[in-house]
Parts: structure tokens; sequence; C-alpha cells
């Protein structure tokens, strides 16, 4: 009998031990950095970004990356003040979009849509801040500050969609007090057709529908960026 009792308490040691251990991996791997598929750095490839929240390329089809730099944001840094909204309210924002270039891209590409986004916003659908289609092959970088109404630094036949602000121009982050680290996805995506085919009226969603099928790369900077309290 004693020795029956001695097994079983060895047995229950043993998946005691166990269960504790595979417990510790999971919460080790729930914080350690984990690289995100399809996003590249600014400075390198080899850099990732920790995502607190939804990636919202996650559930998309696979596609390659290729290179996105730029020389206003770095990729898991903060958004620059110039880069916040002070049409939302941020003291200081001034709604610049950021410099973009970009290279690597594959030789079937036909156009571009610059977009970004910001999954964690308070909507229960994410908030687009900025999206611009049809950008012709032939452009691969985008000066800061082209993001505003009517820009003249998008080189035809781009345009700028009306994203959820209702404005057809970048809209700076705003992060919401109390509501934590946003990640604002600054992305490049690679089209094999030279158009959307949506208008300008339409949301980002109908957008992110329509090219799904016609995109074979994606970039991505990502800048996880609070309110500062």
């Amino acid at each position: 009998m004693k020795r029956t009792t001695l097994m079983a308490a060895a047995i229950a040691a043993t998946i005691a031990g166990i269960t504790l251990a595979t417990v510790t991996g999971c919460a080790a791997g729930a914080t350690a950095t984990t690289p995100a598929a399809n996003h590249n750095a600014t400075d390198t490839a080899a850099e990732h970004v920790l995502v607190r929240g939804p990636d919202p390329y996650e559930f998309l089809p696979k596609v390659p990356s290729f290179r996105l730099t730029s020389q206003t944001v770095r990729n898991g840094r903060p958004l620059p003040i110039a880069q916040l909204s002070g049409i939302l309210g941020v003291p200081g924002g001034k709604d610049i979009s950021p410099q973009l270039s970009w290279s690597g891209f594959p030789a079937a590409t036909k156009s571009f849509v610059v977009s970004m986004y910001d999954p964690q916003a308070p909507t229960g659908s994410g908030f687009w801040h900025w999206i611009v289609g049809d950008i012709p092959v032939a452009t691969t970088s985008l000066p800061a500050g082209a993001g505003v109404p009517g820009s003249p630094s998008l080189p035809s036949p781009a345009f700028q969609l009306n994203g959820d602000a209702g404005a057809p121009r970048y809209i700076g982050g705003a992060p919401p007090k109390g509501s934590g680290v946003h990640d604002y996805y600054i992305t490049v995506t690679a089209l094999d057709v030279p158009a959307t085919g949506v208008p300008a009226t339409a949301s980002g969603a109908l957008l992110g529908f329509t090219i799904d099928a016609h995109t074979i790369a994606r970039a991505t900077l990502i800048c996880p960026t609070s309110a500062g309290e």
C-alpha cells in the first residue's frame, strides 16, 4: 500500500512538472519578440518588431516582402510628432505623411498601394489613416508631406482615398489616452495590375478586398505609438 502511494505521488509530481514546464514555455513564447511575416525594417531586413495586437495581414495569403525605408519614421519606433494628428487633437501633431522609399519588389509589379492602418483603434474595425492607390510602378518613393489634399507630389494617376477620417489625405496617428500602444502599419503593397479599379470614395476595407487577389508582395514598417501616459 505504501509503495503504491509513493508511486502515485511520483507520477503526480512528474505530471505537475511537465504541466509547469509547458505553461512556463507558453508564457515565455508569448512575451518573446516574434518576427512578423512580410515585414521589412527601415535599416535592415533582420530587424523585427514585437506586435502587441492583431496583425492586419495575418489572415491574408502569404506573399513575399521587399525593402521599405523612410527618412522620417523608423521601424519599431514611435511616430514622430510631425506624423501625429493635430486634426484629431494631438497637441503639436502636424499630419505630415512620412517620406517612403521602396525597392526589390517583384518584376511582375504594375502598381503600388501605400497605406497606414491602426488595427488597435477603439472602433471595432481599426482605422485607416492614409490610403494611396494606383501609384505607377515607375514610382519608388514618396516625399514627406505627399499626403496633403490634392497633393502635387503624387504621380498621375495616383489618388488618395478618404480613409476613416473622411478626408482624402494623410491623417496622423492619434492614440487615445488610456488605450495603450497602437501599432501603426505603414505599408507598400505591390500589385500585378496597373489600377485598383476602385473609386476615391471606396473604403479601405473595399480596397483591401479588391486588391487581395492581385497582391504579389508587401512591405511594412510598424511604428508602435502611445498617447504618452
